[in-house]
This record gives C-alpha cells, structure tokens and sequence, in this order.
C-alpha cells in the first residue's frame, strides 16, 4: 500500500497554486513576451535569451553568473574553449550554451543572437596585435554586432565602454571606445551605452598589480585621479537592466564612489599589504619610447604605449546613475583586503595592518557609543 496514493501520480502543478504578478511578465514591441516562470533561482524559468559577447573577460564571468542564477538562458560566444570553461556551471543544466564565433564572421555572430531577446556587448581590446587594432574591435566589430541584433530583431543591445570615452582624447583606446558608442547607436538607435570606469576585483589588472610588484613606475608624478568601481556593482546594473521597462538615457555613467591618485592607491597597498614597495620615476617620452620597442620584442606586451597615456589621464568628474537603479556602490577601502591579503608575506597572512585597526575601532566605538539625549 502506497502511503499516499492519490498524491503520488499526481503533477505539480495539481498540488500546488502558483500565483503571478505584473512584474513576471515583460513584454517588448519587436519579439514575444518574455514570462517568468517557476521560484526564483538558477532552476527558474526568466523567459530570456541572453547573448553575451566578451564572456570570457574580466567583467563578463560577473554578469554570467548572475544571469544564469537568475534561470535565464545564456549564450556564450567563444574563441577559444578553455577561455570560457569556468561559466559552464554558473546556470542549470542546459542554461549556458556556447557557440564558436570570429569577430569578423556575420554568419556566426547571426547564430549567436537570432534566439536572444538581450545582447550584451563587453568585447575589448587592452593592447592592439598584429590580427586586431583598435578600430577592428572597438569600432569595425561593436558596429557589426549591433547592425546584425537590429537585422534579427533583438529588443535590447547593452554596449559597455569607458567613462573616459571621448573624440578629443589623447588616447588612442578613449578614441576608439566614443567612436564605437556612436558606430553602434548608428547601427541600433535605441542602444544602452554604459561608461564604467576602472574596475577591481579578483582577477583584476588594478589592484593585482599594486600588491604584486614590488617596484612600481612612476608616471605623472603618481597624481593621476582614478574612480576606481567594484567589478560585481557594474554587473549587478548590467543584471538589473535586463528587466526594467524602460531603460535610462544615454549614457549610463559608473563611476566610483570616491577619487584617488595613483599615490594614494599605493599607499592603500602598502598598508593593506605591509610590503615595501619603490617607485621609479620615468619621463612619459622615455617610457613610450622604450615600450615601443618592447611591444614587438617580447610575446606578452608588459606596457604599451597607449596605457602608459592612459596613466596620465584623469577620469572624468561627472555624476553617477547608480541612483536611477537603487545601488550604492561599494567604497575600495573596505573590501581592499580581501584582494590585497593574498600578497602579504606568509607570517603576516593574519596580521592586521594599522588602517584594520583603525576600521575596526571605529566600528567598535560605533557599535559601543551611548544614544544621543535628542534621540
């Protein structure tokens, strides 16, 4: 005898009431309405189709993961498969799906997309080589991206490029970033362009290389001004637009909450860290020069003579959007340590350095402190 006889045979959907709201659905002019199905997690049904170009980069394993958490469907445009191996576990079974692809080849990049409802383009380019120059990815391949989600009725194309985009700069990479905003709003007039600035995190190239070299060159005299954003608060707004109604107006500014010079960030290192470090000052002419040359005689390019330029530039001082998505961004002084205490010497793994202390005194003092007579 079953214990319950009638219960077992019958589905889910006949035990149980599943109730809908008016935020479960989201409807677009050009494709099918996109309905969310099931409790919300990574076995969820979102009703998105979601194509991420870039994935395999610093900024595209955040917005993966919180895609495919939230049970959408996500595909993965890939060059190489190693590149894109950690993503495959970020969604359910069948949720990630990835799909070879060139930058130069319409047929690809047309399978990649024709299913999907959201595109996201994150594709960059840190130094140019000898197959790709900035124009090629920033400009040439973002356009042909775009012109290809028009042509198959994609509803939202997201096109991330940098606070620092401008026609008038003096970096060749500023340059070719505006200049790729305004070949694909050309493209896809209703495109959503986000300007993040400097990101850290884990697998950065900010902090990583603050706490690894123990040696530093000096560019600017280290006053240069950075707004340094958490990689995980640009991917959190990224998330965050797939399912608003109506997006913002171009274009979206993140910036980070406070503004340092490179000194200063040094300085947060060699605190954090307690390591020594020293600082060589190099003439910019002399450093391009010299970086030049090494471009093309070593493999892997260490400086290239745009990045040495892009040391030299301030970032803009413009307001933020966060508040147009509800999101505070994260401040770098308190969660520097969970990127910089790796790089500490093994006797000082548990050690904590005089700007804790002092977080943890304030803490402390606040926690203690007696409530004011007016409250």
């Amino acid at each position: 005898m079953f214990r319950h006889p009638i219960r077992v045979n019958l589905p889910r959907s006949a035990v149980s009431v599943l109730k809908r709201g008016a935020h479960d659905l989201l409807t677009y002019s050009n494709r099918p309405p996109a309905l969310r199905k099931g409790i919300e997690g990574r076995s969820a049904i979102s009703g998105h189709t979601i194509t991420v170009f870039g994935a395999s980069g610093f900024l595209g394993r955040y917005i993966v993961s919180k895609l495919a958490k939230s049970g959408s469907s996500v595909v993965i445009p890939y060059r190489d498969d190693y590149d894109i191996r950690h993503l495959r576990v970020s969604g359910d079974l069948g949720a990630v799906v990835q799909l070879e692809w060139d930058l130069r080849n319409e047929q690809q990049i047309a399978e990649c997309l024709r299913h999907s409802d959201t595109v996201y383009n994150l594709v960059g380019l840190d130094y140019e080589t000898k197959n790709f120059k900035w124009k090629d990815v920033h400009v040439d391949g973002a356009a042909r991206i775009a012109r290809i989600a028009r042509e198959n009725n994609v509803a939202r194309f997201v096109q991330v490029s940098h606070l620092n985009a401008s026609p008038t700069s003096t970096s060749h990479y500023y340059r070719a970033k505006y200049e790729g905003e305004q070949a694909v709003l050309g493209e896809f007039p209703d495109a959503v362009i986000v300007r993040p600035s400097a990101m850290y995190g884990h697998e950065d190239r900010f902090l990583n290389q603050l706490g690894f070299w123990d040696m530093t060159f000096k560019f600017n005299g280290e006053q240069t001004k950075v707004r340094p954003v958490h990689v995980i608060d640009v991917a959190e707004i990224l998330y965050r637009m797939l399912d608003m109604p109506v997006l913002p107006s171009n274009p979206v500014n993140l910036p980070g909450p406070t503004t340092y010079t490179h000194e200063e960030l040094l300085n947060l290192a060699r605190r954090v860290t307690d390591n020594p470090y020293r600082s060589i000052a190099i003439p910019k002419s002399i450093a391009k020069f010299t970086s030049n040359i090494l471009q093309y005689a070593i493999w892997w390019p260490w400086f290239s003579p745009d990045e040495i330029e892009r040391r030299c530039i301030d970032e803009l001082d413009v307001e933020g959007d966060w508040d147009k998505f509800g999101i505070t961004p994260t401040e770098l002084e308190d969660v520097a340590i969970a990127y910089l205490r790796r790089f500490r010497d093994a006797t000082k793994i548990d050690y904590n350095s005089p700007l804790e202390t002092a977080k943890a005194k304030r803490r402390q003092n606040a926690y203690y402190s007696e409530p004011s007579e007016s409250s």
